[in-house]
């Protein structure tokens, strides 16, 4: 009860505000003005991966309405279609759909977030939702992106409809981010709550998406091409939104559509590595025997088309486009960013203090061990695709405001027991290391947030701070310390000025994992 008290000044604030920031631009003050510019940043990041339009560019009718085309292939029509979809962007993916492709559509069912069709009608996003009368059927689940039963009861439905096709048929299967939460399956004895219970175990422990995904996939019927192999012998067009880094098919919502490439060897490692394998249930051990002694080895998908439709790139790349529009140069870091959300925050430090001395001329000859401990953190972090030194030399010719913008998904080592998410979590730390000293005659500017419009257990996206975060939490009498080692940055947020540092988007149909800018301005 104490802990909601404490949020509900926060929620009440939010609620009468506006959706975007503060009053006009002209009567800001420079940091709102660079807030504003930073959210118009970010919509126009998720703008570009909207269900609808990424679907619509992706599948095409022949004039006689009897073939589909999908990128080069093309495949017939006869009223002989099945949709089947699971994640947090497949309510608007099946909603345009369905209209392109109704008069052949048999039957479809989607696994949705919890809530989504009442938020989507709330914030007037008709073009998300199905049509009355619609041939698909809508299961609610997996409410703070967790599979519960009514996941379970959405994924045996959709188990159900692909094991009754036949080689007359076509499945058209939506994939987006939040997909493994909404497509729970456990291969007997596991029940969802030890599957439930061993996923959460290794998200506490820092495991990656890969690693959680691989143990998924080992325990699921569905997973690891198993949604595939229950259509065969239907053909199946698999339509796939990326929430991943790299966009690798096997991982994204564990790879219903795609055979896996992991042993049981591969899970066994991840168990050993972050000390559960002890610990693990019968059940649990029971399937990881069966998977090590199937005769029959790995599954074969050849009958599966998988096409992704939107990833994060292309949200960077509209982000991008219109900080130039914004007058800013502008460059994407990097689309790979991950590693612990500390690390992370340091590596953005890194980079401000180092950029923020390229723009200034009079801070040009400073030591150089900022910019050596920047590059070996680079190194470190392993990004594959890091444009860093492209990145300091743009920044070093530019005659003004300069955008880097960057996506991912770092993770955080849960350690305390307060409310949060990894955006607002990585803003605070880098609020921290934005305050260590001074950097110059800039303002700097960072922000992070989901692109979903839900960061963790939260209602928020995410969080922007500025180099003052450090001074002004400390006149507010607030301590980022505690915050930090609770993890506990949203209850940090919602009284920090107000709650204005939170980004407030609501859900936003689509998920392409998060987008960081970092927004050095010359005053």
């Amino acid at each position: 009860m104490a802990a909601a008290l404490q949020v509900l000044p926060c929620l009440l604030r939010a609620l009468s505000r506006p959706l975007l920031w503060g009053p006009p631009v002209a009567r800001m003050t420079s940091g709102m003005a660079l807030a504003e510019q930073a959210r118009q940043l970010f919509d126009s990041a998720v703008g570009a991966v909207q269900p609808g339009p990424m679907l619509q560019r992706t599948l095409s009718l022949d004039p006689s309405g009897r073939q589909l085309k999908v990128r080069d292939r093309t495949f017939q029509l006869r009223e002989n279609l099945y949709l089947v979809g699971f994640g947090k962007a497949v309510l608007g993916m099946a909603a345009a759909a369905e209209e392109l492709l109704a008069q052949h559509l048999v039957q479809g069912v989607i696994s949705v977030p919890k809530g989504i069709r009442a938020a989507m009608e709330h914030a007037g996003k008709k073009e998300m939702l199905l049509k009355p009368h619609s041939r698909v059927q809508v299961f609610e689940g997996a409410e703070d992106n967790l599979p519960d039963r009514d996941a379970l009861r959405a994924a045996l439905t959709i188990q159900q409809l692909a094991e009754g096709l036949t080689a007359d048929d076509l499945l058209l299967v939506l994939i987006s981010g939040g997909g493994s939460a909404l497509l729970p399956a456990p291969i007997p004895p596991v029940t969802l709550e030890e599957k439930q219970m061993l996923t959460k175990l290794l998200a506490a422990r820092g495991a990656t998406i890969q690693e959680l995904n691989t143990i998924r996939k080992a325990l699921s019927q569905l997973k690891g091409g198993g949604l595939a192999q229950a259509a065969y012998p239907a053909q199946v067009i698999s339509l796939i939104l990326s929430d991943v880094i790299g966009d690798p098919l096997e991982v994204i919502a564990s790879g219903p559509t795609v055979a896996s490439a992991h042993s049981v060897q591969d899970c066994l490692h991840i168990l050993n590595h972050y000390g559960l394998r002890a610990a693990l249930p019968r059940s649990v051990k029971t399937v990881l025997s069966r998977a090590d002694s199937d005769p029959h080895g790995p599954h074969t998908c050849g009958h599966v088309l998988n096409v992704i439709i939107g990833s994060n790139s292309l949200a960077l790349a509209e982000a991008q486009r219109q900080a130039e529009v914004l007058g800013y140069h502008s460059m994407v870091l990097s689309t790979a960013m991950q590693g612990d959300v500390k690390r992370v925050a340091r590596f953005y430090g890194l980079l401000a203090r180092v950029a923020a001395a390229h723009l200034t001329p009079s801070l040009a000859e400073r030591p150089l061990e900022e910019e050596v401990e920047l590059h070996q953190l680079a190194a470190e972090l392993q990004l594959p695709d890091l444009q860093l030194e492209e990145a300091l030399e743009a920044v070093a010719k530019a005659k003004g405001p300069v955008c880097l913008l960057a996506g991912g998904e770092p993770t955080v080592q849960l350690q305390g027991s307060g409310k949060g998410g990894r955006n607002q979590e990585l803003a605070l730390h880098v609020g921290v290391e934005l305050g260590r000293q001074p950097l110059g005659p800039i303002d700097v500017l960072f922000l992070s947030g989901g692109t979903d419009g839900q960061d963790g257990p939260t209602k928020v996206a995410g969080a922007w701070v500025m180099s003052d975060l450090v001074s002004q939490a400390s006149a507010e009498s607030l301590d980022i310390a505690t915050s930090l080692a609770n993890n506990d940055s949203y209850t940090f947020f919602c009284h920090f000025r107000g709650g204005t540092h939170l980004l407030h988007t609501g859900l936003t149909g689509t998920n392409v994992m998060d987008v960081h800018l970092l927004i050095l301005h010359p005053q």
